[in-house]
């Protein structure tokens, strides 16, 4: 067997293989609410084999969404629909995960093909808020500066939606501390000039992520395991680098944290980032074979061979598959033909299997 294919246990919760479906925004909702588009985009691909897949950036707010077509986990009402997506990821063989969010200075945009530019006011806009009242690019809306008890509220936020998270079933939760959004730029200097308890020190600035953190542990089942995606660097000079990261994954396994999702960037627009195969893979081995704690590789994976190698060379526990899997719903068993592992089909499937047909 490869080891793409081989099983793993995070706590009470064992992976059927190493293939993560990465959390990708579908900007489909309405008023936060998952739908039918939802069901049948993370159920095709528990149909087409990954281990886990992670349900999109879900807001633990209304104003902390990317657009106003994301999903939102801030109400309870969002958790019926949310609780038939989770069963037939199950029932599929796959374990259905959540990615808690909230987007900070990068909110209030419009939708992708619409051009995805903040939307100052008007329908559909909201006045975004941040460490520091410094905006994502110049000439956007500057963002409300959070006060502490703003800040405590949103950590309680996250940690109802953790709550929430837990009624609809899922057996993962991951933080997003990653990619220019709120937790991220906290622990960033580039976007956070606060000189309070939250600003200023690594200390500080990693505060907010920590309590994060905390407040989500105090109501996810401490049998499931919980992630943290991070930007681990801003490729930009002065900004959180690789080393700050290996600092705050230490920090984040001796509190608990069970795997890193490493990727980078997103918080400056300028940033000159080297994207390619396998870019972002030296942060979470970096992560991974200093600290000791599970790292999940992301970033350009786009073959079998290409994610073996990462595993094998343990470089990553692992491989979390986005734009790859929008492309290819069946990435997971079409990999385990190209790697030669026997893998499970639906019983609806079976019949077209090459091994149906050699005679």
């Amino acid at each position: 067997m490869s080891k793409l294919f081989s099983p793993l246990k995070l706590k009470d919760v064992t992976l059927k293989n190493r293939i993560v479906i990465s959390p990708m925004c579908q900007y489909s909702a309405v008023d936060g609410f998952a739908n039918d588009w939802h069901l049948v985009h993370l159920g095709s691909r528990a149909v087409g084999g990954a281990g886990l897949i992670i349900q999109e950036a879900s807001a633990v707010t209304e104003d902390g969404r990317i657009t106003y077509a994301d999903l939102g986990i801030w109400k309870d009402e969002h958790v019926e629909k949310l609780k038939q997506i989770v069963s037939f990821i199950h029932e599929n063989g796959a374990i259905a995960g959540i990615q808690l969010a909230h987007a900070g200075r990068k909110a209030s945009c419009d939708v992708p093909w619409e051009g995805g530019e903040q939307i100052a006011d008007g329908e559909n806009s909201w006045l975004p808020v941040s460490p520091s009242p410094l905006p994502f690019k110049n000439g956007q809306v500057i963002p409300h500066e959070l006060s502490i008890k703003e800040i405590q509220d949103l950590v309680f936020a996250f940690r109802a939606a953790a709550q929430r998270a837990k009624d609809a079933g899922y057996k993962v939760v991951e933080i997003h501390a990653a990619h220019g959004y709120l937790l991220h730029q906290f622990f960033s200097p580039l976007s956070n000039k606060r000189t309070d308890i939250y600003g200023g020190s690594f200390e500080n600035r990693i505060r907010f992520t920590i309590d994060v953190v905390e407040a989500v542990q105090s109501v996810w089942p401490e049998e499931l395991p919980i992630f943290v995606r991070i930007s681990a660097t801003d490729w930009t000079e002065g900004g959180w680098d690789e080393n700050d990261s290996v600092q705050l994954a230490a920090v984040l396994k001796d509190k608990g944290v069970d795997l890193i999702d490493a990727s980078s960037g997103g918080n400056v627009p300028d940033a000159k980032i080297p994207a390619g195969p396998n870019y972002q893979v030296p942060f979470a081995d970096k992560i991974r074979n200093e600290i000791g704690i599970y790292t999940g590789a992301v970033g350009v994976i786009v073959e079998a061979h290409q994610a073996e190698e990462i595993l094998e060379q343990g470089k990553a526990d692992l491989i979390f598959i986005a734009r790859e899997s929008l492309r290819d719903a069946y990435f997971p068993t079409h990999a385990a033909q190209i790697l030669g592992d026997e893998t499970e089909w639906p019983n609806q499937y079976v019949r077209a299997k090459r091994e149906v047909f050699k005679k």
